[in-house]
């Protein structure tokens, strides 16, 4: 089970669109919730940054920069490393903004081995 949440009658009526035109490609129904939206609750720690605590490499770097764990997980950059982790984001946006990471030279590299977006594309600064 899934759950959509919206915020107005656009964002309602976009969702059940939605919804229906992937209940009609499948061919079958789809058991999504399509709910307004009340509050946001964060995840628990463990949750935050998944992708990013997958490779010890990098999370051992991050825990070191930010020991705070609400800082960790407040950190612009460790979100940014997580989603490229995660393989999303772009070779060029990888490439400009890597050095603004925090991380070390191995830290860099390992980045670049495994996030798919930058695997063969950018070299470590």
């Amino acid at each position: 089970m899934s759950i959509v949440f919206y915020h107005n009658e656009e964002q309602r009526e976009l969702a059940i669109a939605a919804k229906q035109d992937e209940e009609n490609r499948l061919d079958r129904e789809i058991f999504t919730e399509i709910i307004p939206y009340s509050a946001f609750y964060p995840a628990e720690d463990y949750h935050q940054k998944y992708y990013l605590q997958q490779v010890p490499e990098l999370i051992t770097e991050f825990m070191a920069i930010y020991p705070d764990i609400k800082r960790f997980i407040d950190s612009t950059a460790a979100a940014r490393v997580n989603g490229y982790v995660g393989g999303y984001g772009n070779p060029e946006t990888l490439r400009k903004d890597l050095r603004s990471y925090g991380l070390t030279p191995a830290g860099k590299k390992k980045l670049l081995e495994i996030a798919p977006v930058g695997s063969e594309i950018c070299p470590v600064p």
